[in-house]
C-alpha cells in the first residue's frame, strides 16, 4: 500500500471547514500564525521524512537540538536570554506540530524549555542563568530533569536522592529512572532531599565525577533517549544549588508547564491518526462503496472531529490565562488527563479503521498509537489526574 500523504494546511473564514468548525485558527494572532505554519513546515519537511527509520533504530539525532533553537522553538516563552519571546499558545502550537510527527519531539521541547530553561529561569541564580539559558535556548546545551525514581513513581515524595552539605559544596547519593534525555544531556537538573526531607535542585555538568547514565530501551516513545542517572558521592560546588526554589509548589510549576506542552502535543497526535485515517476510508472500497460512507466509520471520524476541537479550544484558552497568570493547576490536570485519554481512543479508533493496514510502520498510526501509551502514563496517569481533580472539588485526599 503507498504512503499516505497528509494535506494539514487549515483553511479559514469558510462556513463548510470540517478542520476547524469552531474558528479556532481565527482566534489566533498573526505572531501565532506564523509560528504555526514555521513549525508546521519544519516537522514536515526535516523530522517526517526520516521518522520511520529512526523509530526502527531508536535514533535521536542531537543536531535536531540546535535546530529547534535556530528557529525559535526551545524556550521560547520566557523574557531575554536569546528567547522569541511569544505566547503559551504559540509554544503549544509548536508541541502539536511536533507530536503530529511522533511524541519524541514534542518531549524534546517539554524537557528543554519547561523542565529545565523554566525552572533555571524562575528559581536559578543570575549566573546560572548567563551560564545555561542563552546555550539552551540555542540547542547548544541538552538538558535533563532527574525527578524520577524507580520507586517513586507519581508519588515523587517518596524519593530518596539526598544530599548533604559540606565546608565547599555538597554531595549528592541517589539514582534517578525513565529520565528524557538522561543519555544525551549536557545539563542534569537533579532534584534531592536534605536532612529534614526539603527538596532542593540542582544543576550538574556531565562530566562531574561520580555521574554516570545508562540508556533504557523501551517499546514506545523510542527515538526519544531515555535513561536511569546514577549519583555516587558526586561532589558540586554551593554555586550548582537553585537557589530560589520553594519546595513541591517550584517542582510542581515545572510538571505542570509539562504538562500543557503535553496536552496540545496529544490532540497533535490524534489530529495526523485521524486525516489519515478519513483519507484511508475515503480511498478503501469495501462491497463497491467507499469504507467512509459506512456509518460505523463515519460515527469514528465526527468522534474524532468532535474530541480533537474540543480538545485544541481547552488548550487555546489554558494559554491564554496561563499568560495572564492566573492559577492552572485544576486546568492543568483537566486537560492532561481528558486530552491524553482522548487521544489515546481516537488513534485506536484510526488504527480499527486502517484494519491490517492500521500495524503498517508507513502509515504511522501504529507508532502514535504505541507512544500515547507512554504520553498518558508519563507525568501523572489518567487515574492520578481523577484523584487530584477529586480532591480538588471535594477537599479529601484518595491518594
Amino acid at each position: 500500500m503507498s504512503v499516505i500523504k497528509i494535506n494539514k494546511d487549515i483553511k479559514t473564514n469558510s462556513r463548510n471547514d470540517w478542520r476547524d468548525p469552531l474558528y479556532l485558527n481565527d482566534i489566533l494572532t498573526l505572531e501565532e500564525k506564523s509560528i504555526h505554519k514555521k513549525a508546521k513546515d519544519f516537522c514536515q519537511n526535516t523530522l517526517m521524512p526520516s521518522v520511520i527509520e529512526n523509530n526502527e533504530k531508536s535514533l535521536f539525532d542531537k543536531k535536531i537540538y540546535p535546530a529547534l533553537g535556530s528557529n525559535g522553538f526551545l524556550g521560547n516563552t520566557i523574557k531575554g536570554y536569546g528567547s522569541a519571546e511569544v505566547s503559551s499558545v504559540a509554544y503549544g502550537l509548536v508541541a502539536r506540530e511536533l507530536e503530529a510527527v511522533d511524541s519524541s519531539y514534542r518531549s524534546a521541547i517539554s524537557v528543554q524549555s519547561s523542565l529545565v530553561i523554566h525552572p533555571i529561569y524562575s528559581f536559578g541564580s543570575n549566573e546560572q542563568k548567563e551560564k545555561y539559558i542563552p546555550e539552551m535556548i540555542k540547542g547548544n546545551l541538552i538538558g535533563c530533569f532527574g525527578l524520577t525514581e524507580s520507586i517513586s513513581g507519581s508519588d515523587p515524595s517518596s524519593m530518596e536522592t539526598s544530599f548533604e552539605e559540606v565546608s565547599d559544596g555538597y554531595i549528592i547519593n541517589g539514582s534517578k529512572n525513565w529520565i528524557t534525555n538522561a543519555p544525551i544531556a549536557d545539563v542534569f537538573l537533579i532534584w534531592a532531599f536534605d536532612k529534614e526531607k526539603n527538596v532542593h535542585g540542582f544543576l550538574i555538568d556531565k562530566n562531574t565525577k561520580g555521574l554516570t547514565t545508562e540508556k533504557i530501551k523501551k517499546s514506545s516513545i523510542r527515538i526519544a533517549q531515555a535513561g536511569k542517572i546514577f549519583l555516587r558521592n558526586v561532589k558540586i560546588p554551593k554555586s550548582a544549588i537553585l537557589p530560589n526554589t520553594n519546595g513541591w509548589k517550584s517542582v510542581y510549576s515545572c510538571i505542570n508547564k509539562a504538562r500543557y506542552g503535553i496536552a496540545w502535543g496529544a490532540m497533535g497526535a490524534a489530529e495526523t491518526c485521524w486525516l489519515i485515517a478519513k483519507e484511508y476510508a475515503e480511498k478503501r472500497i469495501v462491497n463497491k462503496k467507499p469504507l467512509a460512507s459506512k456509518q460505523l466509520v463515519q460515527k469514528k471520524l465526527a468522534d474524532m472531529m468532535s474530541e480533537i476541537t474540543l480538545g485544541f479550544s481547552g488548550c487555546i484558552l489554558a494559554g491564554r490565562s496561563m499568560d495572564e497568570n492566573k492559577d492552572l493547576k485544576i486546568a492543568i490536570s483537566l486537560l492532561k488527563r481528558n486530552n491524553c485519554k482522548k487521544a489515546l481512543n481516537i488513534v485506536r479508533d484510526a488504527r480499527d479503521i486502517l484494519a491490517g493496514n492500521g500495524i503498517l510502520d508507513e502509515n504511522h498510526v501504529i507508532r502514535h498509537l504505541v507512544n500515547l501509551e507512554t504520553v498518558n502514563t508519563y507525568d501523572g496517569t489518567e487515574d492520578t489526574h481523577a484523584l487530584i481533580l477529586g480532591k480538588l472539588q471535594t477537599g479529601l485526599d484518595a491518594f
